[in-house]
């Protein structure tokens, strides 16, 4: 198994990608800390991790929290160890032209988006570099390398996100620390779900959305799931500092 006797902790793991990716990481022989705002989801996640025969365990957090990140992942590192950290947790905004958005709005958006991944890496690190080996995988986005209209803030986080993984694979390879990201295209998620209720007509949306994919059809949160797991194991043990496009071929369009 490609994570056995690991420990992977994830941000965002109550639903979506981080669920799935918490799944997949148990499956390949992983100790999984779920972590997340939505303690009942969380603990779901667990349950079913558990009732398919994994290790997992959950542990509330808040991604802007900073003292609450560091107070999570020192308590983990000194019981287990760190080996991953999946960096999953994020958040959309309605679509609006730059000069619309609120000020709440963007800085809702960069708090999570953002200073969630940064505390995230700022935890990890430490730990990882004192042992000698780590893999950080944070999770952007298509939106990491195009900007999306009337996404204004939220592919600025996601661009932000894939700049600061390549930073921390700089910062951090002499540790024998890797740090990549993996950048979804639109990916069948709640946050998708709620994306498409803000359109007039969902359904179109949805049908024009698909028309746009050299494939047909959206992603699936298994899918991101299976590649943040590569990017996570030793298979990849001479990537780092990459962004890992997961988007049906978008973006060659």
């Amino acid at each position: 198994m490609r994570l056995e006797d690991k420990t992977v902790v994830i941000t965002g793991a109550a639903s979506g990608i981080g669920r799935s990716t918490a799944k997949r990481c148990a499956e390949e022989g992983a100790r999984v800390i779920v972590t997340d705002v939505d303690i009942e989801g969380g603990e779901e996640t667990v349950e079913r991790i558990e009732a398919a025969g994994g290790e997992a365990e959950f542990a509330e957090l808040d991604v802007t929290d900073s003292e609450q990140f560091h107070d999570v992942v020192d308590t983990v590192a000194e019981e287990y160890g760190i080996d991953v950290m999946v960096n999953n947790a994020g958040t959309g905004h309605p679509g609006g032209n730059l000069e619309d958005l609120d000020d709440e709005t963007r800085d809702f958006v960069i708090d999570i988006n953002i200073k969630g991944v940064w505390n995230g890496c700022s935890a990890a690190l430490p730990h990882m570099k004192d042992q000698g080996h780590g893999s950080i995988v944070n999770v952007g986005s298509l939106a990491s390398i195009l900007g999306l209209p009337k996404q204004a803030a939220y592919s600025t986080t996601k661009a932000a996100v894939l700049n600061m993984t390549r930073t921390v694979a700089a910062e951090a390879g002499p540790y024998g620390v890797r740090a990549n990201a993996v950048c979804p295209g639109f990916t069948e998620t709640q946050m998708l779900e709620g994306f498409l209720a803000q359109q007039d007509d969902p359904e179109v949306a949805r049908t024009e959305m698909i028309e746009d994919y050299p494939l047909k059809r959206l992603g699936e949160p298994e899918e991101i799931a299976n590649a943040i797991l590569f990017l996570a194991s030793d298979e990849a043990s001479f990537v780092s500092g990459h962004g890992l496009v997961v988007d049906g071929g978008f973006s060659t369009c």
